[in-house]
């Protein structure tokens, strides 16, 4: 293969050298292909369908070795997918003697549904690991920071203030959310085994006295889920894994553009541990974690969309529906396997600036506890008039550049009020660190 030809990731630093990469490489699918096709020869000999000695040598004949990927994509056009050419390559390493119990009674989706789970099922197992690590990472900073204030932003303005602990413990909950919800998927990944048009009927055919012993038998050797029926165009499978892939991107997301919104030049408040370079700009050390986090998010509802279109599978097999999933799930795979690690090592090496938050919740002079002023004066002043006179001191605060806390203290309507630490941003920062603490204990 020319380097053309070859997928090296060029245009994919997000996935690039993950463990996602390797685990949905061409390479990584034909293994799945030859497990599926092997296993299904021991499924159908221990059920005593095929002679004991063809299961090893279906099995060995399965190694991988002379099996050219780029020529069985070529052949796979004939037929529309690669199943086809590869039954007969394997047909032929296996010999005459046991050639004829390779993909006994399968149709080539049978094949082709059962590699993908185990390629998801592979894929799954590292970024769930990268979600553990970063999980991890986002505890440690929310506990270290419980009580980290800084400025609540709504709408990108300041609000109230909040702590970067609670941030944090928003982002570890999304990241566990995505945890939960993936682990589930791959636990409920199912072997595809249904024959021509979903009956099992042929495997009556070869000797089975009860067929639906065989899917069973043969989900057991995969390491799968036994299907309750064949699937082949009921696409729970697919779905849920469309669905908890892109949350989970979307999860990872959300830390992502957290992080590159506090980590502007003229914010600051966060860091990326190792900053990546600029061609141009030497100076420049740019969020790159966080923006391949947020690319991949970006393209994986539409990604997701593609594979829950395919549900619309008509018959008993789709003509196009199946096949419109291959790319976009490998691609799915491959951003969310990206994503997880990049998370992991941003939340791992995030740098912390919490004088910088200090400094950020006096930019407006106080302003950012009047929902806290405006409640409390409303007891003194009745509401109206609290609102009355707040707005207006929050208007001459910008015009006179002086502080809420000065302009309050010269109001003559409000002699003999005790206003000490009501303007104070750390002492308004409600449940927060309770909050904190309540999200920590989630395991």
């Amino acid at each position: 293969m020319t380097p053309a030809e070859s997928d090296t990731s060029l245009l994919a630093p997000g996935w690039a050298g993950s463990p996602a990469a390797a685990a949905t490489a061409d390479g990584a699918f034909l293994r799945a292909l030859l497990d599926a096709e092997a296993a299904l020869t021991r499924a159908q000999a221990a059920l005593g369908l095929a002679p004991a000695a063809a299961a090893p040598a279906v099995t060995e004949a399965a190694d991988g070795a002379g099996f050219d990927v780029r020529d069985l994509a070529l052949r796979a056009r004939a037929g529309g997918n690669p199943v086809i050419p590869l039954v007969a390559e394997l047909t032929k390493a296996v010999g005459a003697e046991y050639g004829p119990y390779v993909h006994r009674g399968a149709t080539s989706q049978d094949i082709m549904d059962t590699a993908t789970m185990l390629v998801a099922v592979r894929t799954l197992g590292p970024v769930l690991a990268d979600l553990d690590r970063t999980q991890r990472a986002l505890a440690g900073l929310a506990a270290a920071h419980r009580d980290t204030v800084m400025p609540g932003r709504t709408l990108t303005q300041h609000a109230v203030p909040t702590t970067f602990g609670l941030k944090a413990a928003g982002w570890r909950s999304l990241v566990l959310d995505a945890r939960d919800r993936l682990t589930a998927v791959r636990d409920g990944l199912p072997a595809q085994l249904g024959g021509a048009a979903g009956t099992l009927a042929a495997f009556t055919v070869y000797g089975a006295a009860d067929a639906l012993a065989l899917p069973a038998a043969y989900a057991r050797e995969l390491g799968l889920r036994e299907p309750a029926l064949p699937w082949h165009t009921l696409r729970t499978p697919i779905a849920d894994l469309a669905s908890g892939l892109a949350f989970t991107a979307g999860a990872l997301g959300k830390t992502a553009v957290d992080v590159l919104t506090l980590a502007r030049t003229e914010i600051g408040e966060v860091t990326e541990g190792s900053g990546g370079g600029s061609s141009a700009m030497p100076h420049k050390a740019n969020p790159v974690r966080s923006t391949l986090i947020a690319a991949a998010a970006r393209r994986a509802p539409q990604l997701a969309a593609t594979l829950h279109g395919s549900m619309v599978a008509q018959d008993e097999r789709a003509a196009g529906a199946w096949h419109a999933e291959w790319e976009p799930l490998r691609e799915l795979l491959r951003l969310v396997g990206g994503a997880a690690r990049d998370a992991a090592e941003l939340a791992e090496g995030l740098r912390v600036h919490p004088d910088v938050m200090r400094e950020h919740l006096d930019l407006t002079n106080g302003l950012i506890v009047s929902e806290r002023l405006s409640a409390e004066l409303s007891d003194v002043l009745g509401r109206s008039r609290a609102r009355e006179l707040l707005t207006d001191l929050a208007r001459r605060t910008s015009t006179e550049g002086r502080t809420l806390a000065e302009l309050l203290s010269e109001q003559s309507e409000l002699k003999g009020v005790d206003l000490t630490g009501a303007t104070d941003p750390a002492r308004y920062t409600g449940s927060a660190g309770a909050l904190t603490d309540r999200a920590l204990e989630r395991r």
